[in-house]
């Protein structure tokens, strides 16, 4: 019987894998990936081994969440070290547990590889802390998809109330629904809101408004997922310590020039 290691791959940047991650795709016989995991880091892998995608577009998926786990159950019954391979960390919103237990439930040995999330690492990339002891006491990671019924209004009114700095995944198609639940429930109009596109890669834009204005903005500028959107007044420290894109635009004058 081989192993599973269920590893996460950070949030774009290359560079952010941990070093436990990065061996074991170094040490794979089989990888399996997602799409958001940026393909540099297969570079590292032995050159024998096998690369399985598994990419998930909204609405579409290449394979079927139990076909990855019936995969992953195959190739480590065939006695072969399996390298699962998620954006971000494999146990936030990312099905993570959901493989775990379908390893379990096989009698199959495996591992889980925290990784760095978006939810904390795009912020960062883009100026903003999503704490502060002067704005931000509190941070809450969530999901932006949309559920009718009592119990989402119950958890918008939480969130809106109690917590200082929301990080939301997945919510560009939801943000005029997300932005209307948030005042609904006491937000100011004036909350500061970012939208960080495609967050700690080369491709990060960051557009920012307030609860009132995003939507039209996030229209107008064409937000496209994957973004992270963040609320909270933590998003006004962007005007003084964002450095990654200024970094990015400096690096492209200096290669024009």
């Amino acid at each position: 019987m081989g192993k599973v290691y269920i590893v996460g791959a950070g949030p774009g940047d290359p560079e952010l894998i941990t070093v436990k991650g990065l061996r074991c795709i170094q040490q794979a016989d089989v990888i399996l990936y997602d799409r958001l995991v940026n393909k540099e880091l297969l570079a590292h892998a032995k050159p024998d081994a096998e690369l399985i995608y598994c990419g998930k577009l909204p609405n579409y998926h290449i394979m079927q969440q139990e076909t990855i786990n019936a995969c992953l159950v195959k190739h480590a019954r065939q006695g072969k070290t399996v390298t699962r391979l998620k954006g971000g960390d494999p146990f936030v919103f990312g099905r993570g547990a959901e493989e775990a237990e379908a390893l379990h439930r096989h009698g199959v040995s495996f591992e889980v590889v925290p990784g760095i999330t978006a939810g904390i690492a795009a912020p960062a990339y883009a100026g903003i802390p999503v704490t502060h002891r002067d704005a931000g006491a509190s941070f809450a990671i969530v999901t932006g998809h949309r559920r009718e019924g009592s119990e989402e209004e119950t958890k918008w009114e939480s969130l809106a109330k109690g917590i200082d700095t929301l990080a939301i995944y997945m919510g560009v198609a939801n943000l005029p629904y997300i932005c209307a639940q948030l005042l609904k429930h006491g937000k100011s109009e004036q909350t500061p809101v970012a939208l960080v596109e495609w967050g700690t890669t080369v491709s990060q834009r960051t557009v920012t408004g307030t609860l009132g204005t995003i939507v039209t903005i996030a229209q107008k500028e064409d937000v496209q997922n994957p973004s992270m959107i963040v609320v909270g007044e933590v998003v006004r420290y962007r005007e003084r310590v964002q450095w990654f894109e200024e970094t990015l635009r400096q690096n492209y004058m200096s290669e024009v020039l």
